[in-house]
């Protein structure tokens, strides 16, 4: 009963495909399914005569020649030219971004044949060919039954059905699972269920019906967008990613809105979200206009100038020169070297450039390179601004504005900037929305922990302070936070003991790592001392009873600036995190610096590595940085090279690595710092990167009374959706209250 469900559910998809343009075909094996493959690359190419056989070997021999999913990819984007008996050659191609130029086609129940003796099959349910190519799967249960037993089924044959053969079915692109209710895509090769996604309208609303889904997301002009603009093939791992629902319409509306308008707009995409991925696919369409003289990503550090340009390369090999200084910069601007050596071309044909904010501003208003770049002034220039609640509101853009005179910016942020949390200069509130007046779409933290794209958070508040006889949740408690009560070397050290004694707990016995951020330098270096000193007392304990205590490894990084840019986020209206400088400071606090070295040195003997503060600083960075985001997780990629020594159990910090920073082994972050809006949402977001089964929340421990603050912050960046949903209440609430009774 439940098989003829099944194909009585299989064959109202395949009617349904046939109302949409597709050809009801029915090849049930490789052999025919190859067959026409010939037959439909001539239609598609409108040879004037079949493909001789020796031609046809010809052209499988290239389409054959590779193996995996991401080689045959290439090849389906790609082109052969093929060779005539007379000389000449053609072009022929497979694939068309024009959906009325490709050939739809749909075929069931195909059987192939695998293993050593080939005696085993598999039966695939429906096929859709596109140009004959078998490009997208569809795997139907009948409703009731669990959709994730699709996604493993599927999983098994890739491991063995969809390679055998002549390995035709390895040119799949997507896979559709459904049982009939409930509707997911993904790309070949995604390993996890937690990888699958939902197509959804552009309010974010899931399309779960099959029927539905069929209609939005199968048809001919969607399909093809998906497969020819929206998959990406990340050169780095050697996979393929496609966009989600989410990003796909943010993409689709910049183009449109930089085609039709001249107004400044704003992408919210919340926190891990995947705003590069979404961001590198509009500069590339963007970049082939032709109205468009250059395509600037601006990110506001230079760690993340290095990340971004990283994945941008990672998506497109060398689309991205790196911009290491503004002279690079200005080079990339104008399109040619200013200093070419002997026998080196001197012209720079990209229009995608890649830069910090700090250059860009160099650029246009240092006379030097100002003069340079003079003629761009007057072309269209499109700029596209990372993080830009962060890095937008000093003079950088009023200056960009002054210099290009057809400029056009977008910006990304997950966090944006409301009247509540805005600066207010000469009267004028300096709000996202005033920069970038138009919201071109939205997709905010509730949105993305519905489609399990980020994770809840599991909040602890620990240790709030009490004063006579006010209850400890109050949290209009006055006169408390202060600087001498917080800063009580005491309290440090019963909050280091609970953090000692909780984070096996919180991390599944290390397998995660975690973050602690503090509020000032000073109070830091007090923590590294007292965790070095507790850990030394529970080793020495451990040897009396003759069992062993493996210390936490603690990684810490500071600014050794003259000028303390790393007030608590309290001190000010908006919540911004300060940067701290990455490089060397003009002005050194050498009691700092000095420090610095020390805790470096530790670090060298135990890494096995040589670091300083001067030369070696922002390297220092990096590896610390590695070390939280690569040394826990099972391939890192090669570029990181090999990571000797242990793990960094806790990055120590005071504003670094709380913005822009993604680690998906990170999963706990310990707060003892007055936190508010964005500055809060982004360090609680270090922790809720989709990772593994086992990471099903990001843990945020608060040493401060910041309930009040959370719920504000949560209840703004959820959009008045009911931000509950972003809290997962803890299952053993045990160490919350005052830290005195935790230690009794």
């Amino acid at each position: 009963m439940s098989t003829q469900k099944e194909l009585e559910l299989e064959n109202q998809f395949i009617a349904h495909l046939t109302t949409l343009g597709y050809e009801r075909v029915q090849y049930r094996n490789e052999t025919a399914l190859l067959l026409n493959l010939k037959n439909q690359i001539e239609k598609f190419n409108a040879l004037t005569a079949p493909l001789t056989h020796e031609q046809w070997e010809q052209v499988w021999n290239y389409l054959s020649s590779e193996h995996t999913i991401f080689g045959k990819a290439k090849l389906l984007r790609g082109s052969y030219q093929l060779k005539h008996d007379d000389g000449t050659t053609q072009t022929l191609r497979f694939l068309s971004d024009d959906a009325e130029k490709n050939i739809f086609q749909v075929t069931n129940q195909v059987t192939v044949q695998y293993g050593e003796s080939g005696t085993e099959t598999s039966r695939f349910d429906v096929t859709l060919l596109i140009n004959g190519f078998p490009l997208v799967q569809v795997e139907l249960k009948r409703s009731g039954v669990e959709i994730a037993q699709a996604f493993h089924q599927v999983h098994n044959y890739s491991k063995d059905a969809y390679t055998s053969g002549q390995g035709l079915f390895g040119y799949i692109q997507l896979f559709v699972i459904s049982n009939s209710v409930n509707c997911l895509y993904y790309s070949h090769g995604t390993p996890l269920f937690d990888f699958t996604f939902p197509w959804a309208d552009e309010n974010n609303k899931a399309i779960n019906d099959l029927s539905k889904f069929t209609e939005a997301f199968l048809n001919a002009p969607h399909i093809t967008k998906m497969i020819s603009k929206y998959i990406v093939q990340h050169q780095t791992n050697e996979c393929l990613m496609v966009l989600r629902p989410y990003q796909v319409y943010a993409v689709e509306n910049m183009i449109q809105h930089v085609k039709t308008s001249t107004d400044h707009a704003y992408i919210w995409h919340t926190t891990g979200s995947g705003k590069t991925l979404t961001a590198f696919k509009a500069s590339e369409i963007m970049r082939q206009l032709p109205e468009i003289e250059k395509v600037i990503f601006v990110v506001d550090r230079k760690d993340l100038d290095n990340q971004t340009t990283k994945e941008f390369n990672a998506f497109v090999p060398d689309c991205v020169d790196q911009t290491t200084n503004t002279k690079t910069l200005v080079e990339q601007l104008i399109g040619k070297r200013l200093n070419s050596r002997k026998n080196e071309s001197n012209i720079l044909t990209d229009k995608l450039v890649v830069t910090t904010i700090q250059k860009l501003n160099n650029a246009i208003t240092l006379p030097k390179f100002r003069e340079l770049i003079a003629d761009l002034a007057d072309k269209k220039v499109v700029f596209i601004f990372d993080e830009c609640h962060r890095s937008q509101f000093g003079d950088t853009h009023q200056n960009i504005k002054r210099f290009f005179k057809q400029t056009q910016m977008f910006g990304f942020t997950g966090t944006p900037i409301f009247p509540v949390n805005c600066q207010s200069i000469g009267g004028v509130k300096y709000t996202t929305e005033y920069l970038f007046p138009k919201r071109l779409h939205k997709y905010v933290i509730v949105d993305a922990i519905a489609d399990k794209n980020v994770l809840p958070f599991q909040i602890d508040y620990v240790g709030q302070f009490t004063a006579h006889q006010v209850n400890a949740g109050d949290e209009k408690i006055q006169g408390i936070d202060t600087k001498e009560l917080y800063d009580n070397p005491e309290r440090l050290e019963k909050i280091v003991r609970y953090i000692l004694k909780n984070h096996d707990k919180k991390t599944a016995k290390r397998e995660f790592c975690s973050m602690f951020c503090v509020s000032s330098v000073d109070v830091l270096l007090q923590y590294y001392a007292i965790f070095a000193k507790v850990q030394a007392e529970l080793v020495a304990e451990a040897d009396k009873k003759e069992e062993i205590y493996t210390p936490l490894v603690i990684g810490t990084i500071f600014s050794f600036g003259a000028q303390d840019t790393t007030n608590d986020a309290n001190d000010s209206t908006t919540g911004t995190i300060s940067e701290e400088e990455l490089e060397q400071p003009s002005q050194v606090d050498m009691g700092r610096k000095a420090q610095l070295e020390r805790i470096i040195a530790e670090f060298n003997t135990r890494h096995l590595t040589s670091y300083n503060c001067d030369e070696g600083f922002y390297e220092y960075y990096k590896n610390l940085g590695d070390r939280v985001k690569y040394f826990k997780v099972p391939k890192p990629p090669k570029e990181v090279g090999e990571l000797k020594g242990p793990p960094i159990d806790l990055l120590l910090v005071v504003n670094m690595f709380l913005t822009g920073f993604d680690s998906l082994p990170l999963n706990t972050i310990y707060v003892d710092k007055n936190l508010k809006y964005h500055g809060l949402i982004q360090a609680f977001s270090r922790t809720n990167r989709i990772y593994k089964p086992t990471k099903a929340f990001g843990n945020v421990v608060c040493f401060r009374n910041l309930k009040q603050a959370t719920d504000k912050a949560l209840s703004t960046f959820a959009d008045d959706q009911n931000f509950e949903q972003v809290i997962v209440p803890p299952l053993d609430r045990g160490g919350s209250g005052n830290l005195n009774n935790t230690y009794k």
